[in-house]
C-alpha cells in the first residue's frame, strides 16, 4: 500500500476522532495521523496519499488551523498524488452550509495535480445546500456525527470499502 498521511483539523474533537477511527481501520501509524496546525510542506509531501479532514465553523468556513495548513499542503508537490477528503458537519443547525469546509478544502486542492477520490453520494443526507456537492455528489465523506452518529461507523465502512483500491 502507498504512503498514507491523515491530516485533520478539530476544534471539538469530533474530526480527531474520526481521523483516528479511519486511520485504525486503515491501519495507518498514529505517527501519520496529524493536526493540521502541525503540517509542513516536507510532510505533506512524504505521503503518495493524503486524507484531509475538516469540521465546518460559523457561516460555512473551514476550521481555524485549516487557514494556515491549506496554504502549507499547496505549497507541496500534489501532482500524482491521491487526495480523499472527510468532512464533520451539523445537518440541522447549518443545513445551509453543511460540511463546507471540505467543499473548500477541495476547491483549494481542485488545480493541484492531485486526483480526487471518495465522492459519496448526497442522497441518503438531509441538508439544504453545501459547497461540497457537486453533480449530486459530496466531494469527499460528509458525517454529521451530532445529529446522525449512529450512521457515521457505516458511513466510514462504506467509504473506507470505496477508496481501498485507490490506495
Amino acid at each position: 500500500m502507498k504512503k498514507m498521511g491523515i491530516i485533520y483539523g478539530s476544534s471539538t474533537g469530533t474530526c480527531e476522532s474520526i481521523a483516528q477511527t479511519i486511520a485504525e481501520k486503515l491501519g495507518v501509524a498514529s505517527a501519520d495521523v496529524i493536526d493540521a496546525s502541525k503540517i509542513t510542506t516536507d510532510k505533506a509531501g512524504e505521503y503518495d496519499v493524503l486524507l484531509l479532514g475538516t469540521s465546518t465553523w460559523g457561516d460555512g468556513e473551514l476550521q481555524d488551523d485549516w487557514y494556515d495548513a491549506i496554504k502549507v499542503v499547496k505549497t507541496a508537490d500534489l501532482n500524482g498524488k491521491t487526495v480523499a477528503l472527510f468532512g464533520c458537519g451539523d445537518s440541522e443547525s447549518y443545513c445551509d452550509t453543511f460540511c463546507d469546509g471540505m467543499g473548500i478544502i477541495y476547491d483549494q486542492l481542485k488545480d493541484s495535480g492531485c486526483t480526487f477520490v471518495g465522492k459519496v453520494s448526497a442522497g441518503d443526507y438531509s441538508f439544504s445546500s453545501s459547497v461540497a456537492v457537486i453533480d449530486g455528489m459530496f466531494v469527499g465523506l460528509a458525517l454529521d456525527d451530532i445529529n446522525e452518529s449512529d450512521k457515521t461507523e457505516g458511513r466510514i465502512n462504506n467509504w473506507i470499502a470505496d477508496i481501498k483500491n485507490n490506495l
